[in-house]
């Protein structure tokens, strides 16, 4: 997120997906694997509304922090909404899209580069 610390922004996009009642909140590292960004917050809705809320709250936030929203994709459906803040990709997903696309394993992460997102 420009302008703002990278572990501050990282703090800020979980912290607004756990507002909302996110579940399965996962950080992926991906620096490794791509120039075009850092990382990967993946994340559960039960639903339509829940997943377009968690994206917008996200978008909410990281602005009220001084930083960019590049762009979003998928809020006409709900059914999975990327919120692309430069160097973190966010993916708010139904749990049944979530299954079948499998992001995690996309990555081919390994639990050396990955870590659950939890709050201390």
């Amino acid at each position: 997120i420009k302008g703002v610390e990278p572990a501050v922004a990282l703090e800020i996009v979980v912290a607004a997906l756990e507002d909302v009642k996110a579940r399965d909140i996962e950080v992926i590292d991906t620096a490794k694997h791509t120039p075009l960004f850092d990382r990967i917050v993946i994340a559960s809705a039960e639903s339509s509304r829940q997943t377009r809320a968690l994206a917008q709250n996200v978008q909410d936030k990281v602005k009220e922090a001084g930083g960019e929203v590049i762009g979003t994709e998928g809020q006409e459906t709900g059914e999975w909404v990327l919120v692309d803040l430069g160097n973190i990709v966010v993916h708010v997903m139904q749990p049944a899209v979530r299954a079948h696309y499998k992001l995690e394993e996309l990555w081919n992460t390994t639990p050396a580069n990955r870590r659950a997102a939890t709050r201390p």
